[in-house]
């Protein structure tokens, strides 16, 4: 079935103002370089577990998103099993209307 994936650009206004909030791209490193979201930090869906090394406190909002939405779900069920508490998925960077960083 199809599902309605959330609107990124509500995402990251959302992101923009909730002070301290960190916002992860969990794309490849090729598709991040490729253009990226700006203040965005790319940790890899295969690589996520090592955002326990970056000692981001697991109550610090987290949002996360890929390309389509699908592996940015996997990662949100990821953290939350890592004891992060306040994670979202924003969903696809293809739905991104916002500036662009390479």
């Amino acid at each position: 079935k199809f599902m309605k994936s959330a609107d990124i650009n509500q995402g990251i206004e959302e992101w923009k103002n909730m002070k301290g909030s960190i916002l992860i791209d969990v794309r490849t490193s090729e598709e991040y370089r490729e253009g990226h979201i700006p203040g965005s930090i790319n940790i890899p869906l295969n690589e996520i577990d090592t955002v326990t090394e970056k000692g981001f406190g697991k109550e610090l909002p987290i949002f996360v998103h890929c390309r389509s939405g699908s592996r940015s779900s996997q990662a949100e069920t990821r953290l939350l099993q890592l004891g992060y508490t306040k994670v979202k998925n924003i969903g696809g960077f293809m739905g991104y209307k916002g500036k662009v960083e390479v």
